[in-house]
């Protein structure tokens, strides 16, 4: 039999999918599930029973986290990247890295074939598609939902037919866990008007009182935490966040243009990525100088939007992460950050590169680098062209 690879969840589509490609296609279905950082031990043994249950040949668990950070999530810190302003891409960025490594475990297996459960209206199914053509078009791609068209019921009535036992009722809210964040969805976010109910997050609101963390940045990269330091930033974002969601802080929804040209709506809650983001960001604005952060945020920006649309392996992001590390030389020191239920707020920052050092002056204050007379003579230069311009043209 010819061995297929499927991006397996454990959820309704991948387990259509096991059933299908194995009795439909006579294919031989290896479950590779990539772990991003949204997984316990206990959830991974329960998702593996399951996959053992509807009869693959095997199942991995393929572990990307450390991985997912180092050739990804330190961009989106070092260039400070919300999805028009507010997304930290955290389904985008995960997708990506799933399928990377989905489509090198089948070329390390000798499959000729990859699977994934995409459906036919959203993101992943372009996300999936572009790495596999790229990174192994040798492979055949199938996608069951999505060519066959089906509805969740005509799913659920052929997994009951051939006797599969498992939990068919939907959930009000789906929920997409990862170490950048987690998306939510349901029928609030289907239209343009409703926001989503205090419950549908995951993360409940379990503190009330107020409390003044530090962060630590070297190199723009989050190191510490308090008085605690790590050894990699994984471990740093992964105790951030068990601090900061008690407060329920990082929610809201993203509106955005999807790669299929629609619009689409999710919600999400963030609340590491948004404290680290805000947080680099403030320290960035005393230690770059104008031209450096003006540069960065354009080509952040891009970098962003190309991620998103599932463009991660074209070369061009490679010069983008080049440029972007470059920036990081003198981004280091601490950040005091304010946290209270539903909010939080940078408080000030400390660093020896600071460009806020009084060595040449205080703004508002005093100088020490120039004179009045050096400012008069500036500001009439400076003026020329709007007075050259002005005087031409005035009649």
């Amino acid at each position: 039999m010819s061995k297929v690879v499927l991006a397996f969840s454990g959820g309704l589509d991948t387990s259509f999918c096991v059933k299908y490609l194995s009795l439909e296609k006579g294919l031989e279905v290896h479950a590779a599930l990539v772990d991003t950082g949204g997984f316990s031990a206990a959830e991974l043994a329960e998702i593996e029973r399951r996959a053992h249950m509807l009869g693959v040949a095997s199942f991995v668990v393929l572990d990307e986290v450390r991985n997912y950070y180092e050739q990804c999530l330190r961009y989106l810190v070092y260039g400070n990247v919300l999805k028009n302003s507010t997304y930290p891409l955290s389904v985008s960025a995960e997708r990506m890295f799933q399928a990377l490594a989905v489509a090198r475990y089948a070329q390390k297996i000798g499959a000729t074939a990859v699977a994934h459960g995409s459906t036919g209206a959203g993101n992943d199914q372009v996300r999936f598609d572009y790495v596999f053509d790229v990174l192994a078009p040798e492979l055949e791609v199938i996608t069951p939902i999505r060519d066959l068209k089906l509805s969740r019921e005509a799913e659920i009535e052929y997994l009951r037919k051939l006797g599969v036992e498992m939990n068919f009722e939907k959930a009000a809210y789906s929920i997409n866990k990862g170490l950048w964040g987690t998306s939510v969805g349901g029928k609030e976010t289907l239209s343009s008007w409703d926001y989503l109910p205090e419950s549908a997050y995951p993360t409940q609101l379990s503190r009330s009182d107020k409390e003044i963390v530090t962060l630590v940045f070297e190199k723009g990269e989050l190191k510490g935490v308090n008085e605690q330091t790590f050894d990699h930033p994984v471990e740093a974002i992964r105790v951030l966040e068990e601090m900061v969601k008690p407060y329920a802080i990082g929610r809201d929804i993203h509106v955005g243009d999807t790669i299929i040209g629609i619009k689409g709506r999710v919600g999400f809650e963030a609340a590491a990525p948004l404290v680290i983001i805000k947080s680099h960001h403030l320290l960035e604005k005393h230690t770059l100088t104008k031209w450096q952060s003006y540069w960065k945020e354009q080509l952040a920006n891009w970098y962003g939007m190309l991620l998103h649309e599932g463009q991660y392996l074209d070369p061009v992001m490679r010069n983008i992460e080049t440029f972007l590390a470059d920036t990081q030389e003198f981004v280091s020191g601490k950040v005091q950050v304010e946290l209270a239920p539903y909010r939080f707020q940078p408080l000030g920052i400390e660093s020896e590169h600071d460009l806020m050092s009084a060595k040449f002056g205080s703004y508002g204050e005093m100088n020490r680098a120039w004179s009045g007379e050096d400012v008069k003579g500036f500001t009439k230069i400076l003026g020329m062209q709007a007075k050259l311009h002005r005087m031409v043209n005035e009649e």
